[in-house]
């Protein structure tokens, strides 16, 4: 069963009225995160995409375990289980100002819908190689559904 289309404007909608339900009270189901934490650990993955020169890139060997092990968990339509753990550049260990991170979130999540799907066919990801439409939709998709999920919205 496909995900739901990341790069369609009613999808976009769908998710960011669901990131406005959060409030700084807001607490999460599982998970240790804070919900301004989780706000900041989303934004990971577009910044991966839009400001990668503030990142290491992995190794010859990383890159090749990435590709071989965790793509396709992070790409697929399975979602992710409860305690997953993440990628280091992925663990929010400060506290985050709450109304900045869901700001930075819904103007990364509006730019990818605006570039569209296009602009995504078989573009470079920072840690898989090149990706199809399909797998940055899942990429996107899954992971922000899990921790909206995770905070109950």
């Amino acid at each position: 069963m496909a995900l739901p289309n990341i790069f369609s404007q009613e999808v976009t909608a769908s998710i960011i009225e669901r990131i406005q339900k959060l409030t700084p009270e807001s607490k999460p189901l599982w998970g240790k995160m804070s919900v301004s934490q989780m706000l900041a650990h989303c934004c990971v993955t577009y910044r991966y995409v839009y400001e990668p020169q503030n990142f290491k890139r992995p190794n010859f060997l990383m890159a090749w375990v990435l590709k071989k092990f965790i793509k396709n968990t992070v790409t697929n339509e399975i979602p992710y289980k409860k305690n997953t753990g993440t990628a280091p550049d992925f663990i929010i260990k400060d506290d985050r100002n709450f109304n900045q991170e869901k700001t930075q979130l819904i103007d990364f999540i509006k730019r990818v819908q605006k570039e569209g799907a296009a602009t995504f066919d078989g573009k470079e990801s920072f840690s898989f190689g090149k990706l199809s439409i399909e797998e940055w939709n899942n990429m996107f998709y899954k992971h922000l559904n899990h921790h909206l999920t995770q905070f109950g919205v």
